[in-house]
């Protein structure tokens, strides 16, 4: 198994006997700049959105990276009370102890009262043998994770994803 940048995160994806598949790489702040690192990859690359409604609650939406939806749309089928849009870098470090650049699904880990609500793209979890691939805790590296593992992982950290097509 390889050591991904977070020790914690590392023990949990060890204790649960995940492989990831560890690519290492500068710096990157969007999944643009990412992208070019990930071109002999095969499976779904991530883009993550932290965000929160009018009375303050708290999702992750984890989607296709190259997914177009309207976070109003997603925000009718959650019931997010006077739509989304995306939470401060200090609620980010409070509750997934990331900083904006680095928010990746994998985080959920230290949401240890499960405040954050993960939703989920259902292309991510469609095919259970695809690799996903998100950051490690941190945007100078992107993991690749079998789907059946990541919803293993999610579950392990009391996070039992809503699952949404975003495809229209």
């Amino acid at each position: 198994m390889m050591e991904v940048h977070s020790k914690d995160l590392n023990n949990i994806l060890q204790s649960l006997s995940i492989a990831v598949q560890l690519i290492n790489h500068p710096e990157v702040f969007t999944v643009e700049m990412m992208m070019p690192y990930l071109e002999d990859c095969v499976g779904v690359v991530c883009k993550n959105l932290f965000v929160k409604d009018k009375k303050k609650r708290l999702w992750l939406i984890v989607a296709r990276h190259d997914r177009n939806f309207k976070l109003a749309d997603v925000a009718k089928q959650i019931s997010a009370q006077g739509g989304l849009r995306f939470a401060d870098e200090t609620t980010l470090l409070e509750k997934l102890g990331v900083k904006q650049g680095c928010v990746t699904p994998l985080a959920v880990y230290q949401d240890k009262d499960c405040s954050v609500k993960v939703v989920l793209d259902s292309s991510l979890v469609e095919n259970l043998e695809r690799m996903i691939y998100c950051h490690p805790m941190s945007n100078a590296a992107t993991v690749g994770i079998k789907s059946s593992d990541f919803i293993k992982f999610l579950k392990h950290t009391g996070h039992d994803p809503v699952v949404l097509n975003f495809e229209g």
